[in-house]
């Protein structure tokens, strides 16, 4: 049986990668450059040679290693086909035969948000768990759903791409998507600055976050928790509409709890009480009981998720 496993977390400008031992260890971990260059062809190749340097500087042989899991920025089929990824100039092909070609060891490919739940549901926020729903909070909003201890990729690997549930028909700013109107543009990080950009320019009311240049949502959140109460609305308006968000999620997947990571969930216990809040007032009776935690692994969370996508097939 073998006893290491690589995860490989692939960015616009580094490619993550992590060591561990199949029972969950991270043994090492290092970055290699993203070559986006000439339609990305070199990635693949640099992810290879640097996996057997690895492999030769441990001396490992390839007999102990269980496979290369990897995520990857954009949508990914369950059979490992990838449909585009604009940020490393790739069209469509199958990413986990090419790698495991280059490699001789099985790959084991899904999108890097899908590859972040799982991470977090193995040996993270959301460990004790199989099936979860991770929300990211960064500059868009990302997501991942674990059933069962599976990704749920979905026909086209847009599973969990809760970024763009719509929740404004109103809306007349266009997310980066296309459509108006997507979770993305009130949640995120972005997000929640537009919207208090938006108060601030067409209210008087007082708040400490008009003497602040260039606002951010750490910035609105340590305001709401020092009893700032423009930031305080803009917390509970923040908390409302993922909460609700997250209620209709849970009448279609019932997960066992919910993992909020992403550079917003620093804001910590201030964002996830408001977000149970609103989440238990518009859930389905089934469902309101559903926890709530935050993400534990970070930026690793990508990496410990594609080992485990290895171990869980």
């Amino acid at each position: 049986m073998a006893n290491y496993v690589f995860g490989v977390d692939i960015g616009g400008t580094t490619v993550k990668i992590g060591l561990f031992t199949t029972q969950g260890e991270m043994v090492e971990k290092w970055e290699i450059t993203t070559r986006t260059d000439e339609g990305g062809k070199y990635i693949l190749s640099d992810i290879a040679a640097s996996v057997e340097d690895k492999l030769a500087e441990k001396r490992i042989e390839k007999s102990d290693v269980a496979g290369v899991g990897m995520g990857v920025p954009g949508p990914v089929k369950a059979d490992g086909t990838v449909i585009k990824c604009v940020n490393l100039g790739w069209g469509i092909f199958n990413v986990e035969e090419e790698l495991s070609k280059l490699l001789a060891l099985p790959v084991k490919a899904g999108n890097d948000a899908n590859m972040a739940a799982l991470g977090e549901m193995w040996q993270g926020g959301g460990k004790g768990h199989k099936d979860i729903v991770m929300v990211t909070l960064g500059t868009g909003v990302g997501g991942g759903i674990i059933l069962d201890g599976k990704m749920l990729a979905g026909t086209n690997g847009a599973g969990g791409e809760i970024g763009h549930i719509c929740v404004n028909d109103d809306e007349t700013e266009v997310c980066g998507c296309g459509n108006k109107g997507c979770l993305e543009q009130y949640t995120s990080a972005t997000g929640i600055v537009r919207m208090a950009k938006i108060i601030l320019n067409t209210t008087d009311k007082p708040s400490k976050l008009r003497q602040i240049q260039y606002i951010s949502a750490k910035e609105i959140f340590d305001a709401a928790k020092e009893g700032d109460e423009l930031a305080a609305t803009l917390v509970e308006n923040h908390g409302k509409v993922l909460g609700k968000a997250l209620a209709q999620i849970a009448c279609v997947v019932d997960p066992e709890i919910f993992v909020i990571g992403g550079g917003v969930s620093r804001a910590g216990d201030i964002l996830i009480d408001t977000t149970a809040k609103y989440f238990a007032q518009y859930a389905f009776h089934a469902c309101r009981q559903t926890k709530f935690a935050l993400a534990t692994l970070g930026n690793d969370a990508g990496m410990y998720g594609g080992a485990c996508s290895i171990l869980n097939q």
